[in-house]
């Protein structure tokens, strides 16, 4: 029987536009600087890999538990994430479950199911990593997804690729995790003083210990104080306890960077008294949904004051409606691609950050979103006037190549390449940051390459612009050029 098992094939000129007077000059402009090393200034991999330098064990512990963009797909389908291997966190879960799934039988789920990907970023990605990292020349599918595991799984197991190895293979000058505040850094710790301590820093997120419709939130706070030796029953002693926290993630994390979760960009700048009340109801409990998400909003504030004292870059992750599945969540607990993007405002819901603070020299703000609409009608024109704000990349759902494009043509205009902070992977798979960054890359050089074509801007311009994008302003912006 002839088998229907597609080629594997990675054009050269993928993503550069079906134009070939666009796709000549961008061309030129990605042989520029597709070697460049690659900066991940925020994502979600795991520090032990780069402390311990341990082999990751097979090819679904790899690709398919810990990655929620990808098995979000298989769930959609109907595929209880059970049979995925996917570990329960949550209230109600098991973690025999997650456990008991053959990872084997898991990956041929995954293969089974492979078609899924067509067209999306994630499968994208995988093509490219199964391409480019492992040598496969045959499409993934059914017929050969055990081939798949098996060969997966022993290249794994070599001394090639260890994470290190990886990290040079790649050409990763730089990666930042993401680690709560109460978390005591051990794994960078371990590293300082090695080869890794300037290529593996963390980034402080508070989430834990300001988000006070969190279910844990109580506990933290606490615990909170506990770590820090501070009164955190009182909004002086919260935040210094804070303050002493972010000290900790500078010195013995590297951080240059906090980052901030929340579900709306809401501010505010309450008076003392009214911070010490409010704080009061959120710590015993007594707050309402509003009450928390003022909370929240004067926190940002508070936090964009302290960053002017100890220089961290400020990042604001708002406008995804977390953990929108209850029954997955009670069940898996957070970060189960289970996160909807929601609608969300800037302009007046900074207005009381920036009133206070959006004109200070020493501050530094990276702003996210996942509501598209605000890109030419509010984040592009805030960024283009306010001093402190920078606009992060496409991020999350539209780390796409068809959402990369449109923050440039929404953005470009009012804010410029100048006000924008290169590329940010935002991700927890490992093998899939050499991909990424080549997306980013070459959709940056089909943009700059229609300006050319279309006589907006010089070659040498865009050449410029290239090296910017890729390079330089990600290190400029959060502080890696010192």
């Amino acid at each position: 029987m002839p088998s229907n098992i597609e080629p594997l094939e990675l054009h050269p000129d993928r993503l550069f536009s079906s134009d070939p007077s666009v796709v000549a000059i961008a061309r030129k402009l990605y042989e520029s600087i597709k070697d460049l090393p690659i900066v991940s200034p925020h994502g979600h991999t795991d520090p032990r890999w780069f402390n311990e330098n341990e082999n990751f064990g097979n090819a679904t512990e790899l690709f398919i538990k810990p990655d929620h963009y990808v098995f979000r797909m298989l769930y959609s389908q109907g595929i209880p994430m059970t049979d995925l291997g996917v570990p329960e966190h949550g209230l109600q879960g098991d973690m025999a479950r997650s456990k008991a799934a053959a990872p084997e039988k898991v990956w041929q789920i995954f293969a089974d199911n492979y078609h899924l990907y067509a067209g999306t970023p994630s499968g994208y990605w995988l093509d490219a990593v199964f391409s480019d990292v492992f040598g496969f020349t045959e499409k993934l599918c059914s017929e050969n997804g055990q081939h798949y595991y098996q060969k997966i799984t022993a290249a794994l197991a070599t001394p090639e690729f260890k994470p290190h190895a990886l990290m040079d293979r790649f050409n990763i000058e730089l990666i930042a995790t993401t680690e709560g505040a109460l978390d005591q850094l051990p794994h960078h710790r371990a590293i300082a003083g090695s080869s890794m301590a300037k290529r593996v820093i963390t980034t402080f997120r508070p989430d834990d210990v300001v988000d006070a419709s969190r279910e844990d939130f109580i506990d933290n706070v606490i615990k909170l104080g506990e770590i820090t030796d501070q009164d955190t029953s009182t909004w002086q002693g919260y935040l210094a306890a804070i303050q002493i926290r972010r000290d900790y993630f500078r010195i013995e994390g590297r951080a240059t960077a906090t980052d901030h979760g929340h579900p709306t960009a809401l501010t505010a700048d309450l008076s003392t008294a009214e911070c010490e009340a409010l704080f009061e109801k959120c710590r015993t409990g007594n707050s309402s949904e509003q009450e928390q998400e003022l909370f929240r909003g004067q926190m940002l504030t508070e936090l964009a004051g302290m960053s002017i004292k100890d220089g961290l870059v400020m990042q604001i992750h708002p406008g995804a409606h977390r953990n929108h599945n209850q029954a997955v969540f009670d069940q898996f607990g957070r970060d189960k691609g289970c996160d909807i993007p929601s609608q969300t405002e800037y302009v007046n819901a900074l207005k009381p950050l920036l009133s206070k603070y959006g004109n200070h020299p020493d501050l530094k703000i990276i702003l996210f979103t996942l509501d598209e609409t605000t890109y030419s009608r509010e984040l592009a024109p805030l960024a283009g006037h306010y001093p402190s704000l920078k606009l992060g990349p496409a991020w999350w759902f539209h780390d796409s190549p068809a959402g990369m494009l449109r923050f440039r043509q929404q953005t470009t205009e009012t804010a410029g390449f100048y006000n924008t902070v290169g590329f940010n992977d935002d991700t927890r798979a490992f093998l899939s940051i050499p991909a990424r960054h080549d997306v980013a890359r070459r959709v940056d050089c089909r943009y700059l390459a229609e300006l050319v074509a279309n006589h907006q801007i010089s070659e040498s311009t865009a050449q410029t612009l290239a090296y910017q994008l890729t390079y330089g302003l990600v290190k400029k912006a959060y502080n890696l050029d010192k």
